[in-house]
């Protein structure tokens, strides 16, 4: 089983998160850039952030086989915090980077003013990337923070193929699928989705533009999730076609839309010991 988690927070994950997932199937990921849990207080933080996305990142994610790109974005939760507002200024230089394959994670916390206009600047900037857009919708409210996307998705230049309405559940389904966006669902312990929600909503809307994801960050979360998932496909009589198309094929469409996978990666058994100058090594010989 080949997998390619599209949403999942590895800057919170250890080295024996990544060993893990491989050895379970995950050879790609997207890193989205989000808030870190602890409130930044000047949009020098973002860069730096955003800097270890498109370097330190891919680059352990490659010392265990797995292929790393990343969605740069000024997050819902901090587009709040005026000090932070400036990052939306300072994103077209960091948008033109290979390993940046869309904008995100945008989309709405709170439905604040400020998140209609961090929303809306942020899909032109996609669109005069020619970037996919990966949108969170929020965690309260889903059906009305889905509605009020969906206005904003339609008044922006850029076209429903290109952008992925994610965290989505069984209420918003529908609305999102009608909408012509892909459609992402976070299968978390305790909220958002489960393994068993998911199989029976593949079963009443099938696997078209589906895209699974972990999600996993610094709160309790999983990142085999996405495994778990092709298991539970498995066990409830899809197909193996049918986990690839979900697991792999999907999201290499969505993503493959920005020109700029880069999915072979040399074999993990020898790993480079030197990223930028510095050694990596810690103890042993």
């Amino acid at each position: 089983m080949r997998i390619f988690d599209p949403h999942i927070h590895m800057t919170s994950r250890t080295t024996d998160d990544y060993q893990a997932m491989y050895d379970a199937g995950v050879r790609a990921v997207v890193e989205p850039s989000f808030w870190l849990g602890q409130p930044r207080t000047s949009p020098a933080s973002f860069y730096d952030y955003f800097d270890s996305l498109l370097g330190w990142e891919p680059f352990r994610a490659a010392q265990y086989g797995i292929a790393h790109h990343c969605t740069l974005a000024l997050n819902p939760k901090e587009a709040n915090d005026p000090r932070c507002t400036a990052v939306l200024d300072a994103l077209p230089r960091y948008l033109v980077k290979d390993n940046v394959v869309a904008v995100g994670e945008i989309g709405y916390d709170s439905m604040t003013p400020a998140e209609d206009t961090a929303l809306a600047t942020q899909l032109a900037l996609a669109a005069d990337h020619g970037l996919p857009a990966l949108v969170h919708t929020p965690h309260r409210d889903k059906l009305a923070g889905l509605r009020r996307t969906l206005d904003v998705l339609r008044e922006s230049p850029l076209p429903p193929e290109l952008v992925l309405l994610d965290h989505l559940n069984e209420t918003t389904v529908k609305e999102a699928a009608d909408s012509g966006a892909w459609l992402g669902f976070s299968i978390y312990p305790d909220t958002k989705m489960d393994e068993d929600r998911m199989v029976a909503l593949l079963k009443n809307h099938g696997t078209a533009r589906v895209l699974v994801n972990s999600a996993a960050d610094w709160g309790r979360s999983d990142p085999l999730k996405t495994r778990k998932v092709g298991d539970a496909m498995l066990a409830a009589d899809f197909t193996d076609d049918d986990v690839d198309q979900v697991l792999w094929r999907n999201p290499v469409a969505f993503y493959g839309q920005s020109g700029r996978l880069q999915l072979d990666l040399p074999s993990h058994d020898t790993p480079a010991t030197h990223h930028e100058g510095n050694s990596i090594l810690r103890g042993g010989e």
